[in-house]
């Protein structure tokens, strides 16, 4: 009988701690196991991929993946392996297809009916469409540009023109642009062709796009990041980038200065966004919420000159806790409850 829940790693990478686990990880085994669950942790194994899908088949009841998806680079083949264990009745923590929806960058596009995100968002997945529309959203106002990969606000690009134009619905690709990437908001000077150019190595590849979104320029009064557990906000953290003129980075290694706060403190964004909830997770698949996920806003002004919050993006592949292990226990009866949940709805 099915009982395990299983929590799958894979070897090395730079989020493991001595013991070769993620310092989240065990926090939650021990949780569940102190609660009566049984849980163990498998490393993902291309080579043993078949044994190991056998075994959790069998023996598990549901998986937690905490694997970094920059960790492992046969990506798709763990995802198809996570999508058999979902079809055989194994409750995926998160579903493969979920970590993708809530995950990708293009997730903005998928939800730009909702209030959530300006309409003028887009994604761009061939070299020739963003050759045509990246020019063009730029005539109209400063915009960033996020690369699919990368973490740490690499390939993630702050544009701005140099000289306004006048009378043009399109900037002239020898323009000159002034760019400053979030990873330490670094800048650099560019003609608008040969960036384009540059930027074409974000959409090659696997999962390779870009989005272009409008920058928006309260960022320096911060981003904020809420931590969910499914459906509950559990806190938030304010991430204000640091004082110089360009900076517009949200990450520590930028020199933001990160401060803790309670859902309550941030009360309307947190009732704004989970009564949008039901249909962000429509727009995404209708796949269960994902355990541990977030979701980054930044504040904006609408036309009636009131506070409004803008998704800068959501990221579930492997949200980590490190710094509030406590939280261990929470995740454990949230674990506990999804499994209830799915049981009786069997």
């Amino acid at each position: 009988m099915r009982s395990k829940v299983v929590f799958f790693e894979v070897q090395g990478g730079n989020d493991k701690g001595a013991d070769g686990f993620r310092k989240d990880t065990m926090p939650m085994v021990n949780a569940l196991k102190e609660r009566g669950v049984d849980a163990e942790v498998i490393f993902y194994d291309k080579a043993r991929e078949e044994e190991i899908y056998n075994y959790v088949s069998l023996n598990g009841i549901a998986y937690v993946s905490r694997i970094n998806p920059g960790n492992l680079k046969e990506e798709q083949s763990y995802f198809q392996m996570l999508r058999r264990l979902c079809e055989d009745g194994v409750i995926g923590m998160p579903h493969p297809d979920a970590m993708i929806g809530y995950g990708s960058k293009d997730v903005l596009v998928k939800l730009k009916t909702t209030t959530l995100v300006p309409d003028d968002t887009f994604a761009y997945y061939d070299k020739k469409n963003f050759r045509q529309q990246f020019p063009k959203s730029l005539a109209y106002g400063e915009r960033v540009l996020k690369q699919n990969r990368g973490s740490t606000g690499e390939g993630i690009w702050r544009v701005q023109l140099v000289e306004a134009l006048e009378g043009q619905d399109e900037a002239p690709l020898d323009a000159q642009i002034k760019c400053t990437e979030a990873k330490d908001n670094h800048v650099e000077y560019w003609q608008l062709g040969e960036f384009i150019d540059y930027c074409e190595q974000y959409i090659a590849g696997e999962n390779g796009m870009i989005v272009d979104m409008r920058f928006l320029p309260r960022i320096k009064e911060g981003e904020i990041r809420l931590f969910m557990l499914r459906d509950k906000p559990f806190y938030v953290v304010h991430k204000k980038p640091a004082e110089t003129e360009d900076a517009f980075s949200a990450t520590l290694f930028s020199g933001a200065e990160y401060r803790y706060d309670t859902p309550e403190q941030w009360s309307n964004l947190v009732e704004s966004f989970l009564s949008q909830l039901p249909e962000v997770r429509s727009l995404l698949g209708n796949y269960d919420l994902p355990l541990i996920w977030t979701a980054d806003f930044i504040l904006d002004t609408n036309e009636a000159l009131e506070d409004e919050y803008i998704l800068g993006e959501m990221n579930c592949s492997c949200v980590g806790f490190t710094s509030q292990l406590e939280l261990a226990y929470d995740v454990a009866e949230e674990i506990i409850a999804a499994i209830k949940e799915n049981t009786l709805t069997v």
